[in-house]
């Protein structure tokens, strides 16, 4: 059937028994409730009413739909009000997408996040593409470098990803601690195979290291991590994560210039749910709990 305004119609004829009861429950005026059943009834080829002065009566065939007509009606309330319940209560999916990079502070929180939430079925997509939230591709992006620009979109500041150059103890016992004054001569680097990148400490590693120093590249972060983990040479880690790799050594402190502004996008639909602001919120307040611990930079409110 590719009318269901029609089985509304006479659904609802056959409940009242008139057509004037039908066009004022539907709020349309009773020469559109007639078109609707004249329609329908040519459609199918049989009659649905019996017409006779005090209004309609239903069919056999008329009495048939109605009943489809009940069912659908009870479904579309029921969906309606599990719908708005939705709104109102943190369950069901939540979609949260970011960098691969930011995977250990996003996994711990959204882990913590379902502690408090068990209802909540959490998926976490991670690409270098932008997922388009208008879409519906995510409910919450976290999004590096400049501000998000798209319409319609909700974007609050999630302060900065403090970057920081590491090397593994192994390393610096077998080539020594590097020193910028020196120019860093004869130590390793690990960096983006792009050296073109936008990002700023990969910038600074152009301007500051000689290229053939720049010994292991990769177009994933991942791999530049496992390189300096391995102990192969020197990169960048931000500073939440390289806390975690107790074999690490802080061979340049975090600074402004390697810094990375984080955002938090939602899309205006859906940004005042229950859901969508219980996650904002516990990620702020987990992100600040670690920033008490030395860790992360205290994120916007």
């Amino acid at each position: 059937m590719d009318n269901w305004d029609e089985i509304r119609t006479a659904f609802q004829v056959a409940r009242l028994g008139t057509v004037s009861g039908a066009a004022e429950v539907l709020g349309v005026h009773h020469a559109t409730v007639i078109r609707h059943i004249d329609a329908l009834e040519q459609r199918l080829g049989v009659k649905l009413f019996q017409r006779h002065a005090r209004g309609y009566t239903a069919t056999e065939a008329g009495q048939d739909l109605a009943r489809v007509g009940q069912t659908t009606d009870d479904q579309f309330h029921q969906l309606v009000g599990r719908i708005r319940g939705r709104g109102a209560d943190v369950s069901g999916e939540l979609l949260v997408t970011s960098l691969i990079n930011f995977a250990p502070l996003m996994v711990p929180a959204l882990v913590s996040f379902q502690d408090l939430y068990p209802r909540v079925v959490v998926r976490y997509l991670t690409d270098e593409r932008v997922f388009r939230l208008e879409y519906g591709e995510a409910h919450i992006a976290l999004r590096a470098g400049p501000a998000p620009q798209e319409p319609d979109n909700v974007v609050q500041g999630f302060g900065k990803a403090g970057m920081g150059m590491y090397a593994t103890q192994d390393y610096i016992d077998r080539h020594g601690m590097p020193v910028e004054s020196e120019g860093f001569a004869k130590h390793h680097f690990a960096g983006l195979d792009n050296f073109d990148s936008r990002a700023p400490f990969q910038r600074w590693l152009k301007a500051h290291v000689p290229a053939d120093q720049v010994r292991f590249r990769s177009s994933d972060n991942r791999v530049l991590e496992r390189a300096v983990l391995e102990g192969a040479a020197i990169g960048f880690f931000d500073a939440y994560e390289a806390a975690m790799h107790p074999q690490l050594v802080e061979v340049m402190a975090p600074r402004e210039e390697w810094s990375v502004p984080l955002w938090l996008v939602t899309h205006v639909d859906l940004h005042r749910t229950a859901k969508v602001q219980a996650f904002l919120k516990h990620l702020k307040d987990f992100s600040n709990g670690c920033s008490a611990g030395g860790s992360v930079g205290t994120v916007d409110a």
